[in-house]
C-alpha cells in the first residue's frame, strides 16, 4: 500500500535562508505476515523557494522575527498551510548556527510541520548533510571512489570524504564568500571577519573597514583561501595559513583523494563569469576564480553534483518505520526519544580497525559538539551476526571508552546494532557499568550517518520499540 505525505526542508545558513516543498512516496513493501518494512519509493520537489539572505540583527543575532515572515511569505505563495504538512526538517548551519538565539529560532519555526527533525547542524555534522546531498555519497559508492565535497558557503567550507558511501573524515575551515562584506553603492567594505583581519594584518594589505575596495588587495586574501584548500586536501603542504583557518580539525590526509566535488553558494561563482565581482556584496566570485584557476582542478577529478547551493536541504524528514526485533534491552523508563543524529561506524572500522573503535567512536563524537556543547548521540555498529563471548565482551570495553563523554553525562547510552546481537550486548554493557547507566541497545535497523532516530515505548510485553528513522531527503 502507496501513501503520500508532504515534506518540508528549512535552512537557515550564514549566507542564506531557504525552503523546499516535496511530495514523498512510502510503501509497505512486507508481506501481510511480516513486521513492516515502509520505505521511500519516489520523490518529487514541488516547489522551491526565493534564496533569501539569511537577516541579522547583529554580529551575534539572527532576526528570528523576518525570518518567520520569510517562511510564513513562501507557504502562502506555495498555497500551503502548516497543518498540510506531514514531516520535514529546519536546520540551522554555518556561523549563524553559532549566534546566540539559533535554538530560540528553531523553536519558533517547528511549528511549521507535523514531526520536524529539528537541529542545528554543528560543522561535522553539516558537512555530511551536504555530501549526501550532493549525491557523493552514491557516487563514492559505484564508483568505489574516495571523494571530498567541499561544501563553501558564506561563513566556512565543511569538508566530508566519502569511500564505497561511508564518511571517513570531517573538517571545517573558516573559508567562505561573506568572511568579508562590501557596500554595493559606496564600494566601501562593510564588514571583515576576526580570522580575516588577521590575515590581513600578517600580509600587511590596505584593507579596513570603510576603506574602498581594491579588487586585487582582495584577492590577495582569496588566494591564500585557495592555497588552504589545496592543503587540506594534499596537494599542497601544511601551512601556518591552514592552521589558521581551521574552525574544529583538519582532515587527517592518511589516504588519497581521488575525486573533489564543490556544493554551496561559493560552487555556482567557480561556473559562472560575473559582470560584477561584487554583484552580492562579497568576495565569493573572486574566491570561485581562484577555485576554477587553482590546482584542485588541475590535480583532481571533478564530480559535478546536480545541486550546488541547494544541497544541504531540499525536502526532509521523510519517515522510515521499522521495528526492532525480540532481541533488545531496553531501559523503559526514558522512552520515548525523538530526533537522536546517528554516529555510525563503516564496516572496515570495524573489521579492519576493530582494536581501534573506542578511538575511532571519541573522534566521530566530536562531529556532533554545537562548540562547546554536547548532545545525545545514537551509535550504529552492524555487529556480528554469531558474535562471540569474547567478542560481546571486547565491543562492549571499546563501545564504553569510545562514549566515554556520554557515560559521564546524564544522557542514556543508545546503541543500534544491524545484526541480530541487542540483548547481550545490552545485558554485557549495563554489567560492566555496573548497572549504573541507562541503556537502550536495539537491533534488526539499519541506519546512515545523517539519520535521526525515535524510539517509542516498547510494545508486545516489551518484546519490540516501533523506531522511526529520519532520513534527509535532497535533490540528487
Amino acid at each position: 500500500m502507496k501513501e503520500d505525505i508532504l515534506s518540508v526542508g528549512i535552512d537557515i545558513g550564514t549566507s542564506t535562508t531557504q525552503l523546499v516543498f516535496s511530495n514523498i512516496t512510502i510503501e509497505n513493501r512486507a508481506s501481510i505476515v511480516s513486521v513492516p518494512m515502509i520505505s521511500i519509493v519516489d520523490k518529487k520537489v514541488i516547489y522551491r523557494s526565493e534564496i533569501y539572505f539569511t537577516p541579522l540583527l547583529s554580529v551575534t543575532e539572527i532576526d528570528a522575527i523576518t525570518i518567520r515572515k520569510i517562511i510564513e511569505k513562501e507557504y502562502e505563495k506555495a498555497g500551503i498551510k502548516p497543518e498540510d504538512v506531514d514531516t520535514g526538517a529546519v536546520i540551522i548551519t554555518g556561523e549563524t548556527a553559532r549566534k546566540k538565539n539559533a535554538s530560540e529560532v528553531l523553536k519558533s519555526l517547528s511549528g511549521f510541520a507535523g514531526e520536524f527533525v529539528v537541529a542545528t547542524a554543528g560543522p561535522d555534522l553539516e558537512g555530511i548533510i551536504a555530501g549526501k546531498g550532493a549525491g557523493v555519497s552514491e557516487f563514492s559508492k559505484e564508483k568505489g571512489v574516495i571523494v571530498a565535497n567541499l561544501d563553501i558557503g558564506g561563513g566556512t567550507t565543511n569538508i566530508s570524504v566519502f569511500k564505497n558511501g561511508d564518511v571517513i573524515d570531517t573538517a571545517c575551515l573558516d573559508i567562505g564568500g561573506r568572511l568579508i562584506k562590501i557596500n554595493q553603492k559606496s564600494k566601501e567594505i562593510t564588514y571583515i571577519s576576526e580570522k580575516m583581519e588577521r590575515l590581513v594584518e600578517k600580509l600587511g594589505l590596505n584593507i579596513s573597514i570603510g576603506s574602498k575596495v581594491d579588487k586585487n588587495e582582495l584577492k590577495k586574501i582569496t588566494n591564500i583561501m585557495v592555497d588552504v584548500l589545496e592543503e587540506v586536501v594534499g596537494i599542497k603542504e601544511p601551512s601556518e595559513e591552514l592552521e589558521l583557518l581551521i574552525t574544529n580539525h583538519d582532515l587527517r590526509r592518511d589516504y588519497e583523494i581521488e575525486y573533489i566535488s564543490f556544493t554551496g553558494g561559493v560552487a555556482d561563482c567557480i561556473s559562472n563569469q560575473p559582470e560584477n565581482w561584487f554583484q552580492f556584496e562579497d568576495i565569493g566570485f573572486l574566491l570561485g576564480k581562484g577555485i576554477r584557476d587553482s590546482k584542485l582542478t588541475e590535480k583532481k577529478s571533478i564530480f559535478k553534483p546536480d545541486e550546488t547551493i541547494r544541497a544541504t536541504v531540499v525536502g526532509a524528514g521523510s519517515h522510515t518505520t521499522d521495528i526492532s526485533g525480540s532481541t533488545i534491552d531496553v531501559s523503559q523508563d526514558i522512552l520515548p526519544m525523538k530526533n537522536v543524529p546517528i554516529l555510525k561506524l563503516t564496516e572496515e572500522e570495524e573489521n579492519i580497525n576493530f582494536n581501534k573503535i573506542d578511538k575511532i567512536i571519541a573522534n566521530k563524537l566530536k562531529w556532533f559538539r554545537l562548540e562547546n556543547d554536547k548532545q545525545l548521540v545514537a551509535l550504529a555498529i552492524k555487529g556480528l551476526r554469531s558474535g562471540s563471548f569474547k567478542y560481546i565482551q571486547d565491543i562492549s570495553k571499546l563501545i564504553i571508552k569510545g562514549m566515554e563523554e556520554i557515560i559521564n553525562s546524564d544522557d542514556p547510552l543508545i546503541v543500534i546494532v544491524e545484526n541480530d546481537m541487542a540483548k547481550v550486548l545490552g545485558q554485557t554493557l549495563k554489567t560492566q557499568l555496573n548497572n549504573n547507566k541507562d541503556i537502550v541497545c536495539i537491533d534488526s535497523i539499519k541506519v546512515s550517518d545523517g539519520d535521526y532516530i525515535d524510539i517509542g515505548k516498547p510494545l508486545a510485553e516489551g518484546k519490540v520499540v516501533p523506531v522511526i528513522i529520519k532520513t534527509l531527503l535532497f535533490n540528487n
